[in-house]
């Protein structure tokens, strides 16, 4: 893609690199061996995994180990082979085509459509990052014992932390991500280690069931089917496969060099793999926490603050071990800790995200430390009402409130999330869009790519009305059922009929470019 920058004092013009700044910047020299190369494309799956353990992921997996114990780990385990699957192709993507997923999806589809899909995509960030100022004020409060609203005021700051960061170089940032993953996965290890789970009935858990999809028995208030929406939903988000594409060309490759690129292609999925499968663990960890460390069914409320209060409450332990720790404090101190440093883990990843869609899908560029404080503020103004309007109300009162917020905005992740998957699966089956037959997708990755992007897709339509049900409080009268369902459905053909556009203006310039290819090869052969 050709490099155009024009400079407009705050906003740039930008249709070059992706991520120009760190674009190709971490050279991997040849003939080190295998365990360093490894090393030196080990980062981007780290920023990429942090997704898949932020704090939306934090009550679901909790709350289904308490409700049905280790029945929905098999579900864990199915959506990190979907995201590894996913991620992959996002990686290969960036490294071969030399753009991102924005990029791609932009240059194939018409201006109105990418403004469109622009909207859609900020629309998800934003949710996922109401989730993070939750997360991380809350943490704050725990920690700190600030006001929650203050709290949420002080998350504007880590905009400070990011200006740092991007003063430091982008290997020093994965290294710091990395680390933040370490504390996260050594809190839940430390927890589950002390609860001595029952190790056996882990493992049968991980074998998939068809009491998974099952309506019934609802405890709590979820069934297992609903459950394990609630995890894949948390699970597999459409921005991260739009930062995939982007980070995985810092790596300098040489273009020219096939035998490079597929090199590049082969140890950015290791990386990818290697920490998606920590993401698995830290997660798993979770719902054994939801059953080993709590006795069964005695966290009545699964929100940030109610975890922490169980776990420092002896009475609430599985056994005397965990029982005796929790007088001193230790374990809802570490709980807190790991909740700040995934929030602080997702504003890195975020902000960066919301740069390569802006670049992609609008060509405009700002600085990063502005665009996040733009996003940011855009964010806590939600979290701020909702603050304010409880403000009065109990402090459970004020708990559910913030814990239903986030929640339910994440009802756009399931919006935007179509909007991601299919386009980036039609991109890497292509051998025109990847460079020839050598790159694009196997044929059982095609298979289970199709597989699994129809049943996420359906999976999220079909707990769509209940999402949306989920805005008008937990007993919706009659009329508001009705109400909600009508804007479900709605949303539902406004979804497909979006789709369609897409899907349709893909194919045509698809097919558009392999006839230009065609046509190349016989005009050579003359």
């Amino acid at each position: 893609m050709a490099e155009n920058v024009k400079k407009h004092h705050f906003i740039e013009y930008a249709n070059g690199k992706s991520l120009q700044e760190i674009n190709g910047t971490v050279e991997v020299p040849k003939d080190i061996g295998f365990w360093k190369t490894l090393f030196m494309y080990s980062g981007p799956g780290a920023l990429v995994a942090v997704g898949y353990m932020d704090p939306g992921n934090w009550s679901t997996s909790i709350t289904g180990g308490q409700s049905f114990q280790y029945l929905l780990m098999s579900i864990i385990l199915i959506s990190s082979l979907i995201a590894m699957l996913l991620q992959y192709m996002a990686s290969k993507l960036g490294i071969v085509s030399q753009m991102d997923l924005a990029q791609a999806i932009r240059a194939r589809t018409s201006k109105t459509l990418g403004i469109v899909l622009w909207i859609s995509t900020e629309l998800a960030i934003m949710a996922t990052d109401i989730a993070e100022v939750i997360g991380g004020a809350i943490a704050l409060y725990l920690l700190f014992h600030i006001p929650i609203l203050l709290a949420v005021l002080i998350t504007v700051l880590d905009v400070l932390v990011l200006l740092l960061l991007t003063a430091i170089g982008f290997r020093k940032i994965e290294a710091i991500v990395v680390c933040l993953i370490c504390v996260i996965f050594l809190v839940f290890a430390y927890e589950v280690a002390l609860s001595n789970p029952d190790w056996l009935a882990v493992m049968k858990g991980l074998v998939p069931s068809i009491d998974t999809v099952k309506q019934t028995p609802e405890v709590g208030g979820i069934t297992p089917l609903s459950g394990a929406l609630g995890i894949i939903g948390a699970t597999v988000m459409p921005h991260n496969l739009y930062l995939h594409s982007s980070i995985s060309q810092t790596r300098k490759v040489n273009h020219d060099d096939v035998e490079d690129v597929a090199r590049a292609v082969k140890f950015s999925s290791m990386d990818s793999n290697i920490q998606l499968t920590m993401a698995f663990f830290v997660n798993a960890l979770l719902l054994i926490m939801g059953v080993a460390v709590f006795k069964s069914g005695a966290v009545q409320d699964p929100s940030f603050f109610g975890l922490f209060q169980a776990l420092k409450d002896p009475a609430f332990m599985s056994n005397s071990i965990l029982a005796d720790v929790a007088k001193t404090g230790i374990l809802s101190t570490l709980f807190a800790v790991a909740l700040l440093a995934s929030g602080q883990n997702s504003t890195i990843t975020g902000t960066l995200t919301g740069q390569v869609v802006m670049e992609g899908f609008i060509h405009m560029r700002m600085p990063l430390w502005a665009r996040r404080l733009i996003t940011r503020v855009l964010s806590i103004i939600p979290v701020v009402i909702c603050v304010m309007l409880t403000s009065r109300n109990s402090k459970i009162d004020q708990h559910e409130a913030l814990n239903e917020l986030m929640n339910n905005s994440q009802v756009f992740l399931a919006l935007a999330l179509p909007f991601s998957m299919l386009p980036l699966l039609m991109f890497t089956n292509s051998a025109t869009e990847m460079q020839g037959k050598r790159f694009a997708n196997a044929l059982w990755v095609k298979i289970s790519g199709w597989v699994s992007v129809i049943v996420l897709i359906m999976l999220n339509m079909y707990n769509l009305p209940t999402s949306i049900l989920g805005f008008f409080g937990d007993n919706p009268s009659d009329s508001e059922t009705l109400i909600s369902n009508i804007i479900a459905y709605s949303a539902i053909v406004g979804i497909l009929a979006l789709l369609a556009w897409v899907l349709y203006d893909l194919h045509k310039t698809n097919l558009e470019f392999s006839r230009r290819e065609e046509a190349e090869k016989v005009s050579e052969k003359l």
